[in-house]
């Protein structure tokens, strides 16, 4: 059944071609921070293990999110490590790292993550789709919250 909610077919491609990038940095991002919370060691272990895992947790309900959002447009949502992997900029993690080390490369993927829904919102706003422009304001917010907690608990040594 054709789609009719007030977006060129054009629109909607376009729309859902940036959030396809937007889906991979998220669940790139999820499995990286699951990865430090399952690896991360330290005196502050509790504190670093209960944060990162918030903060999968949260990115796998984005993640669902900005899916059923490509999904709403008419279009394939991608699944997958390896279509993940070619769409994303953000490469997994190393788990024998440092916390300070893990942090700051998860700021990284945040401020990656961050530009691509940037980006994202732009496509979205000159197709006139302000429910994706909505989400990803929402998605930025996050991302930029998270950015400044994990820059936060870094410790000056």
């Amino acid at each position: 059944m054709k789609i009719s909610i007030g977006l060129t077919d054009a629109g909607r491609k376009a729309i859902a071609d940036s959030l396809v990038k937007v889906l991979a940095d998220t669940y790139a991002l999820a499995l990286k921070t699951q990865n430090y919370h399952w690896n991360v060691t330290g005196p502050s272990f509790a504190q670093y293990h209960a944060l990162f895992e918030e903060q999968y947790t949260a990115l796998y309900a984005a993640g669902d999110e900005v899916a059923e959002r490509i999904r709403t447009l008419g279009h394939l949502a991608p699944g997958g490590l390896t279509s993940f992997a070619k769409l994303s900029a953000i490469k997994d993690g190393d788990g024998k790292q440092n916390v300070n080390s893990m942090i700051k490369d998860l700021v990284g993927g945040r401020e990656i993550a961050d530009k691509n829904c940037r980006a994202a919102l732009e496509v979205a706003q000159k197709h006139g789709d302000e429910v994706t422009a909505d989400l990803m304001i929402g998605k930025m917010t996050d991302h930029e919250k998270s950015s400044w907690m994990l820059r936060s608990s870094l410790s000056s040594a």
